[in-house]
């Protein structure tokens, strides 16, 4: 049997981020690989969150022998710490369940049912790299906004329209960060990033009007 189940998340509950575009993505992997979907979960919350009600039903229906792969984008979407996601992998690899990432084209297992070794170590290097990149720019954050403080330049506040703070719209979007950083034109950002390009003219005010971290690399978003 080969049955597939897509489990998509994006991290805002309105209505400018949506799961369309991870579903159709994963829908088109799953066709080619010759896999009938049987199951979609898609849910609006943040990967920090540990309730998420749609993965845990996702999950529980895997673990029901409901199918014998899971489909997501990247890995992100199942949590944003190692320790979330390797939760899950090692889980569902004890009950030969697949895990596929589309972002880097991993499978959690081999074809012949065993664990993909490789697989998990990147698994590990990945997260272990997001998570150290995460707590650097939080402390750049921090730092940044203690100097301008003292003197005096800080402005405080949320940009117009996210309902975020400058600090928390620059630690969402790294990725976006780094772009603009090296010069990359807001429509360049806005493609590359799969955000719309008024998102990244926030980003970038918020880039101006605030602090400027120096770039940081980023794997996992």
């Amino acid at each position: 049997m080969n049955r597939a189940v897509i489990y998509a998340r994006v991290s805002s509950t309105g209505e400018r981020q949506s799961t369309e575009r991870q579903v159709a993505d994963l829908t088109r992997y799953a066709a080619a690989s010759d896999m009938e979907v049987v199951a979609v979960y898609e849910e609006k919350a943040s990967g920090a969150k540990r309730d998420r009600e749609q993965l845990a039903e996702c999950l529980a229906f895997l673990k029901g022998g409901g199918a014998e792969h899971l489909l997501v984008t990247e890995l992100s979407r199942l949590g944003r710490s190692l320790r979330q996601v390797l939760e899950v992998v090692d889980d569902l690899t004890e009950r030969g369940v697949n895990i596929y990432f589309q972002d880097h084209g991993m499978n959690t297992l081999t074809t012949k049912g065993t664990t993909n070794q490789v697989t998990k170590l990147l698994i590990s290097m990945l997260g272990s790299f997001a998570e150290v990149e995460r707590e650097q720019i939080a402390s750049r954050l921090q730092s940044g906004r203690k100097l301008a403080l003292e003197k005096g330049t800080f402005k405080p506040g949320r940009p117009e329209g996210t309902g975020m703070t400058k600090e928390e719209l620059l630690a969402k979007y790294p990725k976006a960060v780094k772009r603009l950083q090296a010069g990359r034109t807001i429509r360049e950002v806005a493609a590359d990033c799969k955000l719309s390009t008024k998102t990244v003219q926030k980003i970038k005010n918020a880039l101006k009007d605030h602090i400027q971290p120096p770039p940081a690399f980023s794997l996992i978003e």
